[in-house]
């Protein structure tokens, strides 16, 4: 489990504009084996060995090549030319394409969070308090020695996954590559309050204009989500591009290299009767006129081609990611990569090659090279190959509507109808999601490790099978989902390799509200382990950080579709023996939800656990802490499923 845990792991890509460099962000285990940490690393298109190309204690983010090569990254590190500098707060760094060390180029009091360049222009994001540029890093200091954490807020949100939103706000600057630092640097966005919370953005080839979501606040907590375009000159002139009253205009977003066209995803906003039909948006940069393209995919990662006539899209499609070829005109897209694999990180070089992550459930991610012709080139990895202790194969079912449900089934080594393994059923979250991708948080690999067969379900609700699978579970979340779980479960159970009469069931967010509805509607299973799981939907549907998402599905809190769907009001069928996690930092699936599933459970003399962590949010992501994860689920699935003895982790000691 440690070593596991202590795996590196290739976060993303980014190829330099002429094609010759490809940079990588690799996170890996920090000597004191308590956290992790950041670098960039290249890997050598001839085919040698990556190299590390920085080292910090602060670790790096994000990497950005600039027109002449050079690589702009984000980190914590000190700057030695500084004197007294604020070490929490994140500054923009550059490491020259000919060698020699890093420089910083750009700070601001609040950090600098995400930047994009387009010629010689660097535009950035950065957190800055309302008032008086001027004397900001002065109020700074004196907001945190007078000991004042109190936020006053006017509008919705509030909060967002694990942090608080406020005092400051974000805002857009741009600033010109000089020979020492970024000259000129100028605020895009002065007074934009909450707008760019969250927002994407892209500057166009010529560095003249940044493209950016722009969120909009409406009556009753709504928000609506627009695209504009912002004049890198011009004192930041702000002109919308796209907006749709019931739509949302989001990233992932592309500028396309001739500085013509952008485009995003459009989707509209969900109602109880709607579910949020999502396109690829394609806009003029000069008119505004806009139009659909992909033929419904649902995409996670575009760039354009060089050309500037097509995308490359990663889209979810059936338990895999391909890559998709979308022609800008609005045609049929062609997909590209033939294999099992999810791809991410997309890079489209000058010779219309794309340079990309490949992943999947039975691979953690290493970067590619994708011809023109779809054929998959393996390039050397930053980080190591793995051996897994078991084999992948796919299962499929018919529902009781005549749907085709489908899933991957983890098998563990020795597996076979003399010696069948142990049944784990693994609920994905979302619930819009897809059991297509290798996990570090939740990897059904370790449970292979100890014996389990384990079962990756795409239930309704799931994307990659088109709209009308995510219209049989809309507003529909238990009793639609539960069918489709136990119709894949029937058919797994039918192997010889799976053993019928050793189950559990397991999941985290809307899997975990899945762990809870299945708990409380069948007892079929030996153990359930739910992790940052809905219980009480009513009081859930106020309380998390996006309610207005959560509230168009099931309209306000109180009505009808809450009474139908909350797993809550069946405590008194549950008998499974159940494990309860949560984290409080979690503001998706606020603590409440499993205080309260807890304190149920304890009333009702259910017998439970409750794996608490006072330092997670919506996931395990601390190296000690995810080892706890896994060895407390593995003891309680011992305990209940194969019949021995409970054995306290040694960790909680």
């Amino acid at each position: 489990m440690r070593d596991y845990v202590g795996v590196p792991r290739v976060l993303s890509l980014r190829l330099s504009p002429d094609g010759t460099r490809l940079v990588s962000v690799v996170q890996a285990l920090n000597p004191d084996g308590r956290s992790y940490g950041t670098a960039l690393w290249e890997i050598p298109l001839d085919g040698r060995s990556p190299y590390r190309l920085t080292r910090s204690v602060k670790g790096e983010a994000g990497a950005e090549f600039t027109a002449d090569g050079d690589v702009l990254f984000g980190s914590r590190r000190p700057d030695p030319t500084v004197k007294d500098p604020d070490e929490e707060a994140p500054a923009l760094w550059l490491l020259p394409m000919g060698g020699g060390e890093a420089r910083q180029i750009a700070s601001r009091p609040g950090g600098i969070g995400g930047f994009a360049t387009g010629g010689s222009v660097v535009v950035f994001g950065s957190d800055v308090l309302p008032g008086d540029e001027a004397t900001e890093a002065e109020r700074r200091k004196a907001r945190k020695e007078a000991g004042i954490s109190a936020i006053l807020h006017e509008s919705y949100p509030v909060r967002y996954w694990d942090h608080d939103l406020g005092p400051g706000e974000p805002r857009l600057f741009a600033g010109v590559l000089g020979d020492d630092r970024l000259s000129g640097v100028r605020d895009l966005t002065p007074s934009p309050g909450k707008a760019l919370t969250n927002a994407s953005y892209e500057v166009v080839p010529d560095g003249s204009a940044v493209v950016a979501t722009w969120s909009v606040p409406l009556p009753a907590g709504e928000l609506r989500s627009e695209l504009v375009l912002i004049d890198t000159a011009d004192g930041g002139a702000r002109r919308v591009l796209a907006s749709q009253d019931g739509h949302d205009f989001e990233g992932p977003l592309a500028v396309s290299p001739d500085g013509r066209r952008a485009a995003c995803v459009r989707s509209r906003h969900a109602s109880t009767t709607e579910i949020p039909e999502v396109t690829i948006w394609i806009v003029d940069l000069a008119t505004g006129e806009g139009h659909a393209a992909g033929g419904g995919l649902w995409p996670s990662d575009m760039v354009w081609a060089p050309d500037s006539a097509s995308l490359y899209v990663a889209a979810d499609h059936r338990g895999r990611r391909p890559v998709f070829r979308v022609p800008a005109d609005g045609s049929e897209p062609v997909r590209l990569t033939p294999d099992d694999a999810a791809y991410s990180s997309l890079n489209a070089a000058p010779d219309g090659a794309v340079y990309a992550l490949r992943s999947g459930v039975d691979r953690p991610a290493g970067p590619v090279r994708i011809t023109a012709e779809g054929a998959v080139e393996e390039l050397p990895s930053p980080a190591p190959a793995l051996e897994l202790p078991g084999t992948l194969r796919e299962v499929t079912a018919t529902a009781d509507d005549g749907a085709e449900i489908r899933a991957w089934l983890v098998l563990p080594e020795g597996a076979s109808a003399e010696s069948p393994a142990p049944f784990l059923l693994w609920i994905h979250g979302g619930p819009l999601s897809s059991w297509n991708d290798w996990s570090w948080r939740w990897n059904p690999w370790i449970m292979a490790e100890q014996g389990y067969a384990v079962l990756l379900p795409d239930p309704c609700l799931s994307t990659g099978y088109g709209p009308e699978m995510i219209r049989r579970g809309w507003a529909d979340w238990g009793p639609r989902t539960h069918a489709d779980l136990m119709a894949i479960t029937d058919a797994a159970l039918e192997l010889p390799e799976v053993d019928a009469g050793r189950t559990a069931a397991m999941g985290g967010s809307f899997g975990g509200y899945m762990a809870n509805w299945v708990a409380g509607h069948t007892d079929r299973f030996r153990a359930i382990v739910t992790h940052a799981s809905l219980w009480h939907l009513d009081q859930f549907a106020g309380t998390t950080d996006a309610s207005m998402y959560w509230q168009r599905e099931f309209g306000r809190p109180g009505t009808e579709l809450y009474a139908e769907l909350s797993p809550h009001l069946s405590l008194e069928k549950i008998a499974t023996p159940m494990l309860v996690i949560h984290g409080d930092k979690d503001y998706r699936v606020p603590i409440g939800e499993g205080l309260r599933l807890w304190w149920d459970l304890q009333r009702s003399g259910v017998e439970s656990k409750f794996l608490y962590y006072p330092d997670e949010n919506h996931w395990v992501l601390k190296p000690g802490n995810a080892v706890v994860w896994y060895e407390t689920v593995l003891a309680f699935l011992a305990q209940h499923v194969l019949g021995q003895e409970w054995k306290r982790p040694e960790s909680l000691s």
